[in-house]
């Protein structure tokens, strides 16, 4: 599942089970996913983690106090920043951030915490406070932003897990891709810049900054042409075995 999130007010703070819990419960998947950000206003701010350790009790009493936040990983955020979310971190989006969201295919979310907010008719959205609570790690991290380095013109790697793996190209000109081992569909979200796609079908396809294209896993060479300096993500499903 691959969407843009443009968040024009801070989201709710929520987690998601992994698969066994989200099997159990809902007979569905649970969710991992990651988050790339593509735009940031100044002092842009998302929730990833906690940031000291703490147990299930800390947790709930600064919740029920209104304190949650304090316990919570806050980094600031800016264009090109990279976080892995893995089933049972506890994040949230900020206002004045846009994102590629690439996740698994799943729709069990369980909101934590939705900031007093209430709709038209002043009810609060549901929250999901027993159900969320068994499900989250409260082990903290040293480090919750993925580091890595553009190489002009290559690859790069930003996130591999079971479910998804997601690259980075930063180019101009022209690349060519190989997919031939890869038993996967391919997908480019266009994050910066356009660029044209040329299939050995003969098919040229023309993507922009903002728009997400699917390419059958049955096309295995492709060239990619950039129209002045172009950035995209690629995601596929890498191979489990």
């Amino acid at each position: 599942l691959i969407k843009f999130i443009d968040a024009q007010d801070v989201l709710s703070i929520q987690v998601h089970p992994d698969d066994i819990t989200a099997e159990e419960r809902h007979n569905a998947y649970g969710k991992t996913e990651m988050w790339y950000v593509v735009e940031a206003e100044d002092g842009a701010e998302l929730i990833s983690g906690f940031k000291i350790d703490c147990n299930k009790q800390d947790y709930l009493t600064a919740l029920r106090s209104g304190g949650l936040k304090e316990l919570l990983n806050i980094e600031k955020v800016q264009p090109g920043d990279v976080f892995f979310i893995p089933a049972g971190r506890v994040h949230a989006i900020g206002s004045g951030i846009l994102l590629a969201e690439i996740q698994q295919t799943s729709d069990v979310t369980y909101r934590i915490y939705d900031w007093g907010r209430v709709d038209n008719e002043g009810n609060p959205r549901e929250l999901h406070t027993d159900l969320a609570t068994d499900v989250i790690n409260f082990k903290a991290e040293e480090n919750y932003k993925t580091d890595y380095d553009i190489v002009p013109n290559k690859t790069v790697n930003l996130v591999e897990c079971n479910y998804f793996k997601t690259n980075i190209l930063d180019f101009e000109g022209s690349v060519e891709k190989d997919y031939n081992l890869i038993d996967s569909f391919v997908i480019y979200m266009c994050i910066e810049g356009e660029f044209k796609i040329h299939s050995d079908a003969d098919v040229v396809e023309k993507v922009k900054k903002g728009e997400t294209v699917l390419i059958p896993a049955v096309l295995k060479n492709l060239v990619l042409e950039a129209e002045g300096q172009t950035k995209l993500l690629e995601v596929y499903i890498p191979d489990k075995n």
